[in-house]
């Protein structure tokens, strides 16, 4: 059965309207489609420094632990690519069976566009 799971850091400063949100996107997405990882769309933003932070809700599907190191991720819209950067984030560890909520943070010189319009998703 999966889990979800909140990061230390998001379980002491998530709003609960974000929680409610974020439980609702797990309870509905909570199949695997036939894919062992997914990345569950929840809210795109640019912040004042033209960095792009997407968060997802990771779902790890397997059985094996989930860990970001020097792996590809892209950002598209409309199947266009808007970023893509290399990640290693060795905080992000998800456990088998479980889903977390992430905000990947593309750097400026990662975006292929100048702007997001949203309703996008990321792939590995």
């Amino acid at each position: 059965m999966q889990n979800l799971q909140f990061e230390p850091s998001w379980e002491k400063a998530l709003a609960s309207k974000d929680r409610e949100l974020i439980t609702d996107i797990f309870q509905k997405s909570n199949r695997t489609n036939g894919q062992s990882i997914q990345l569950e769309p929840i809210w795109e933003a640019m912040n004042y420094r033209a960095e792009v932070l997407i968060t997802v809700l990771v779902q790890n599907f397997t059985n094996t632990e989930l860990t970001i190191q020097n792996r590809k991720i892209v950002y598209l819209e409309k199947d266009i690519i808007i970023a893509e950067h290399t990640f290693t984030i060795p905080q992000l560890i998800v456990k088998p069976k479980t889903s977390m909520p992430w905000t990947f943070i593309f750097p400026i010189e990662s975006l292929q566009r100048s702007e997001i319009q949203g309703k996008g998703k990321l792939e590995m």
